[in-house]
């Protein structure tokens, strides 16, 4: 199962996935961009744009970047693997550390060919992966670097990635469906050349690493490999992040 974050806060579990609340109502500066689980998976935390983490179900708060000066927009999060900290990364490379999760670097000293939009940390919770919009990749840490698409002319813009659960590999998707494989990661399909009637908001690997599910930011999903198909698509709009259960 997976959750499904909106921009307006809500959350829609999805299959095995359980509801622990959301952001609707809450105050907030700003737009919800991303959602990340702990690994217990009861629970999960939403944040915005202006870097406000909400805490929900046994997910702890432990800190976010309310009352510091960002010039930049908050455009993911990562949980660290023991539950007890993660990161937030901004438009131009920046990394915030709360918790156990410790800084090994970040790319908000240097100008970027595109913005960060996604971020992914290793298994051990030693490292990190950046990924901009055009699929240029940095890793930190512990991370290894399997490639990316840089140097490619990409028919439309990165919007996520997501890491093998070995950390031997990773996948990014494009706006309009394609995937990427890199590393010891299977490609099991894309929307990539098909006509899509909405944009490609995320993706997540189920936990056997053997599929993934794509979905538009209308909360419709499209299974591959080995994931199981669910009907999402009652997020309707806005939909920003989608976070596999652990």
């Amino acid at each position: 199962g997976f959750w499904v974050a909106k921009s307006n806060g809500g959350v829609l579990a999805v299959g095995t996935a359980k509801h622990f609340g959301d952001a609707k109502q809450v105050d907030r500066s700003g737009p919800i961009v991303d959602i990340a689980a702990p690994s217990t998976s009861d629970g999960y935390w939403l944040v915005s744009d202006a870097g406000e983490v909400f805490a929900f179900g046994n997910a702890v708060h432990h800190g976010d970047l309310r009352g510091q000066m960002s010039n930049e927009a908050v455009v993911a999060m990562a949980a660290h693997p023991t539950g007890n900290g993660y990161w937030l990364a901004t438009a131009d490379g920046g990394v915030f550390s709360f918790g156990n999760a410790a800084f090994y670097g970040s790319m908000g000293h240097v100008a970027l060919n595109k913005p960060v939009v996604g971020m992914e940390s290793t298994r051990s919770g030693n490292g990190y992966w950046l990924v901009a919009s055009d699929g240029g990749i940095f890793s930190f840490g512990d991370a290894g670097f399997f490639g990316s698409t840089g140097d490619i002319v990409l028919n439309k813009p990165i919007t996520s990635m997501t890491a093998a659960r070995n950390g031997q590999g990773y996948w990014f998707v494009a706006s309009d469906g394609g995937v990427f494989a890199f590393g010891s990661v299977e490609f099991f399909g894309s929307r990539g050349g098909n006509k899509n009637r909405r944009s490609t908001a995320g993706m997540a690997v189920t936990n056997t690493n053997d599929g993934y599910w794509l979905v538009w930011d209308d909360g419709t999903s499209f299974p591959f490999g080995d994931a199981p198909d669910f009907a999402s698509s009652v997020a309707k709009q806005t939909v920003v992040a989608i976070e596999v259960v652990p």
